[in-house]
């Protein structure tokens, strides 16, 4: 099978590249920056184009706008990204009868006060622009009735790109306090695992029979300010003292999600899956960050 995969230079894009290595499949990267294949998805042509000469039967988009607080001002842009270009997707596959896997947020969700973990078929409530172009962008695949499994995930980290980890593995190194929101709860996930996850269904084919909207993300619940705490403890950052903080804090344009822990059950029932627990997933993000320096 020949697989397509957007936004291959993200965090989640670097790490499919990883586990894909030794696949039966073969697997064409693209992205809008130099050392990639080009592909502009909110062109449907251009899309059916590449789909037809690479003859693709599955697309994997990793490709969205993901500046939460800069969507609020940024226009049409984000709409067009995150919804009309999933879409777009949606509809080449169609025509080919083939499948599309698309990543999803934990943002669809916020308007409502959950405090219990939050399954599939819970109503998307988004605060902001942002999640609510990604529910579009869910809504446009549906309608399309094509092959799909939609992942939402939440709190993404990896050892590419810029992500609250390697953030705050710098900050508490250099500095002697730091302010985090502990009023804001969810799970971090490791790229890496939800790369191993799209690998494993589309690789051992599992997909067949179950298109749907699943929840993906390590498991356990903490908030932003436990989550900091455990980086600069599995780091060996001992000199920073961390405080906890209300949200309130730190003003934003958009009202994130107080809880967005998301449910796995359904996830892990219909491919098998075994989770791994947020910590070691950290844990195994740090060790391989520092080895880098």
């Amino acid at each position: 099978m020949n697989i397509l995969v957007t936004g291959a230079n993200g965090q989640l894009g670097n790490e499919i590249q990883l586990v894909a290595r030794n696949s039966k499949d073969n697997y064409i990267f693209t992205d809008v920056c130099e050392g990639y294949t080009k592909l502009d998805i909110t062109n449907l042509e251009d899309i059916r184009q590449m789909v037809h000469d690479h003859n693709i039967t599955c697309i994997i988009n990793c490709a969205a706008w993901t500046n939460v607080d800069k969507a609020e001002t940024a226009g049409e842009i984000v709409e067009t990204l995150n919804a009309v270009a999933p879409g777009n997707l949606a509809k080449a596959m169609k025509e080919v009868d083939g499948l599309l896997v698309h990543i999803s947020t934990d943002y669809v969700f916020g308007g409502d006060p959950y405090n219990t973990p939050c399954k599939e078929e819970m109503k998307g409530t988004p605060t902001g622009v942002y999640g609510l172009s990604k529910l579009h962008g869910e809504e446009k695949i549906q309608a399309t009735g094509v092959k799909h499994i939609i992942l939402r995930t939440a709190w993404l980290y990896s050892e590419f790109g810029h992500n609250f980890v390697k953030t705050m593995m710098n900050l508490t190194a250099t500095k002697p306090l730091l302010k985090v929101v502990f009023d804001q709860c969810g799970t971090p996930t490791y790229a890496g695992d939800l790369a191993e996850t799209i690998y494993d269904i589309i690789e051992n084919r599992k997909y067949e029979g179950s298109s749907g909207i699943y929840h993906f993300s390590n498991e356990g619940v903490c908030s932003w300010y436990d989550f900091t705490i455990k980086i600069a403890e599995l780091a060996g950052n001992t000199t920073c003292e961390i405080l906890p903080c209300h949200s309130d804090e730190f003003p934003s344009p958009v009202r994130r999600p107080a809880y967005s822990v998301l449910d796995k059950t359904k996830i892990k029932e219909t491919f098998g899956m075994k989770i791994p627990y947020w910590v070691d997933s950290l844990k195994k993000c740090v060790e391989s960050l520092q080895k880098q320096g």
